[in-house]
C-alpha cells in the first residue's frame, strides 16, 4: 500500500482541480474555432494547446509539488523557452516576418488612409484611463490598453517592458480579439454607417513606383523613431522585413523572414503564451476585467476608426467608403477582410479589399508608435 502511495503521488490524478478544468475546457474552444470555424488557426491552435500544456496539474516530490511544465519553474523547459515573451524577443521578430509580408503600395498610393489607422488608435487611449479608473496602475493600464490595437506582438512587448505579471491574460486577450475580428467588427460597421455609405465606391489605387516602395521603409522608419523613439525596436524590424521583400536583391531573405522564419518564431510565441495561463494565475478577477478592457478597447478602435471616415468624407472631394475604417487596427489581414466581406453583402461588385489594406497596415504603424509613446511616458 505504501508503493502504491508513492505511485499515486507522482501521479497528477490527486492534484487535478477545477480550474484545471477551466482551462482545458478554454484550450478545446480555442482549437475548435481555429479548426471549426477558421478563426486564427496559426495563432489559435499552438495557444490553445500551449493551455493544455500549461495545466498539467503538479506532482508531490518530498511534500512539495513539482509543475514540470511551469513557466515560472527554473527546472522546466518551458521557463526557457517563455524567456524570449519575458523579455520581448519574440514580438520583433514577429515585426520582422510581417514587413516582410506586407505591401505598403495601397498606404503610399494614397497616404491620407493613414490618418484611419492613426484615428483607430483611440481606442488605446480611451482604455488606458478606463483601466485607471478601474484601479490598475498606469504601467498595468498603458499594457492592457494596447489590445485595442488588435496585435498581439505589440501588446505582448510592451506587458513584456511594463507589466510583466498580467502578460497571461494581456496576451490571451489580445490573441482572442484578433481571432473574433470577423464577429467583433461587423455590427459596429453597420450601427456606424448608411447602407449609401456602404454602398460607396472608390477611385481605384495608382500604381506606385519601386523608388517608392523602396524609400517607404528608410522614410517611415526615419520619421516615426524620430517621434516615438520607444517604437524603434518593432518599427525597425517591421521596415526592414519590408526592405528585404521591396529592394528586389534580397529574396532568399525576404523569403525565409515571411516563410519559415515567421513560422518558428508563431510556434514559439503562441505555446509560450498559451502555456503561461494555468489556472492559478489566470482565472481571476483581474484576469476578468482586463479581458472586459480589451473588448471594450477593440470596440472603440472599430467604431474610432469608422467615424473618422466620415468626418473626413465632409472635407474631402473623393469620398471614402467609412467602412475601411475598422481596418484602421492592426489585425492584417483579417480586418481589411471584414471591410471586404461587409461592402459584399450591400453590392457584390464592389471591392473594398484594396483600400481597406491602407489603413490596416497604417494601424500595424499607429499600434506600434503607441506602444513606444506608452513605453516612454509609463516605464
Amino acid at each position: 500500500m505504501e508503493g502504491f502511495w508513492r505511485a499515486f503521488q507522482v501521479t497528477g490524478i490527486g492534484h487535478f482541480t477545477v480550474g484545471n478544468l477551466v482551462m482545458d475546457a478554454i484550450a478545446i474552444v480555442f482549437i475548435y474555432l481555429a479548426i471549426r470555424k477558421h478563426y486564427e488557426p496559426l495563432l489559435l491552435i499552438p495557444i490553445g494547446f500551449g493551455i493544455l500544456l500549461g495545466n498539467v496539474p503538479p506532482i508531490l516530490i518530498a511534500g512539495e509539488p513539482v509543475f514540470y511544465t511551469s513557466v515560472t519553474n527554473p527546472n522546466s523547459q518551458m521557463y526557457f523557452l517563455y524567456y524570449g515573451v519575458l523579455k520581448g524577443i519574440y514580438p520583433p521578430l514577429i515585426f520582422l516576418g510581417v514587413g516582410a509580408l506586407t505591401d505598403f503600395s495601397y498606404l503610399i498610393s494614397n497616404p491620407r488612409l493613414i490618418l484611419l489607422g492613426a484615428a483607430a488608435q483611440a481606442g488605446i487611449f480611451v482604455t488606458y484611463f478606463g483601466a485607471l479608473w478601474l484601479g490598475f496602475a498606469p504601467a498595468q493600464a498603458g499594457s492592457i490598453g494596447i489590445i485595442g490595437g488588435a496585435d498581439g506582438p505589440t501588446a505582448i512587448f510592451l506587458s513584456s517592458m511594463l507589466a510583466p505579471e498580467l502578460i497571461a491574460p494581456i496576451a490571451i486577450a489580445a490573441y482572442s480579439y484578433m481571432a473574433l475580428v470577423p464577429v467583433i467588427q461587423p455590427p459596429i460597421m453597420r450601427l456606424l454607417t448608411t447602407r449609401e455609405e456602404r454602398l460607396i465606391r472608390m477611385k481605384p489605387p495608382r500604381e506606385v513606383s519601386k523608388l517608392e516602395r523602396v524609400s517607404f521603409p528608410v522614410i517611415t522608419f526615419a520619421i516615426c523613431t524620430l517621434l516615438a523613439p520607444g517604437a524603434s525596436i518593432l518599427l525597425g524590424m517591421l521596415m526592414f522585413g519590408n526592405l528585404l521583400r521591396e529592394s528586389g536583391v534580397t529574396e532568399r531573405l525576404a523569403q525565409t523572414a515571411r516563410t519559415s522564419f515567421v513560422d518558428i518564431v508563431t510556434i514559439l510565441i503562441g505555446i509560450c503564451v498559451g502555456c503561461s495561463a494555468s489556472a492559478g494565475t489566470f482565472l481571476t478577477p483581474t484576469s476578468m476585467k482586463i479581458f472586459a478592457l480589451g473588448a471594450f478597447s477593440f470596440m472603440v478602435a472599430t467604431a474610432s476608426g469608422v467615424i473618422f471616415a466620415k468626418i473626413m468624407n465632409w472635407t474631402s472631394k473623393e469620398p471614402l467608403n467609412p467602412l475601411i475604417g475598422a481596418a484602421g487596427v492592426s489585425a492584417v489581414p483579417d480586418s481589411a477582410r471584414v471591410v471586404q466581406m461587409v461592402g459584399n453583402q450591400e453590392d457584390p461588385t464592389n471591392f473594398l479589399l484594396m483600400h481597406a489594406m491602407g489603413p490596416n497596415v497604417a494601424g500595424v504603424i499607429g499600434s506600434a508608435i503607441a506602444a513606444g509613446v506608452l513605453w516612454s511616458l509609463l516605464a
